[in-house]
């Protein structure tokens, strides 16, 4: 049973992408830092704030504000034309991120999103890094929590 345990351990530390283990490096994000979520002094805040962060898969963002704010949840569309989603939250709100996919979020009051009170997050890549990580290696999809599973039933029915 040690050694399987030894095998675990060996295996979630050299791949730990295999196993999809974000632990202790999940991050959580107060949008704007000290800022907040207001109407910026510029419109290209947010998008230097955002720049300046890398946004993993467990993160959170937190929409922190006093006064007369919302965030919405947006498309590319709603983003670009400042259209209200519809969708929108109150202040404190924690977004976790739960994928790679490009997120937006604008500010659905009066003016304040064409005024720059907007932003784009970009999961999994860091906008201040002149290399891209190297791709995983090509086994990597193959090797499920179920597959490992299997694996290590094996060594344990052994």
């Amino acid at each position: 049973m040690n050694m399987v345990m030894a095998c675990f351990m060996v295996m979630a530390v050299a791949f730990p992408s295999l196993l999809n283990l974000k632990g202790a490096t999940a991050e959580d994000y107060v949008v704007g830092d000290s800022l907040g979520w207001a109407v910026p002094p510029n419109t290209s805040f947010y998008s230097e704030w955002a720049a300046s962060k890398t946004f993993q898969i467990g993160d959170g963002l937190v929409f922190n504000w006093t006064g007369d704010h919302y965030v919405g949840p947006a498309s590319k569309e709603e983003y670009d034309n400042c259209t209200d989603p519809g969708i929108v939250f109150g202040p404190g709100v924690k977004i976790n991120i739960t994928s790679t996919d490009t997120l937006y979020f604008i500010c659905t009051v009066g003016d304040h999103c064409e005024r720059g009170q907007k932003v784009t997050i970009t999961v999994g890549s860091a906008a201040n890094n002149s290399s891209p990580p190297p791709p995983p290696p090509s086994y990597a999809s193959s090797l499920t929590p179920t597959t490992l599973g299997s694996f290590f039933g094996l060594i344990i029915s052994y």
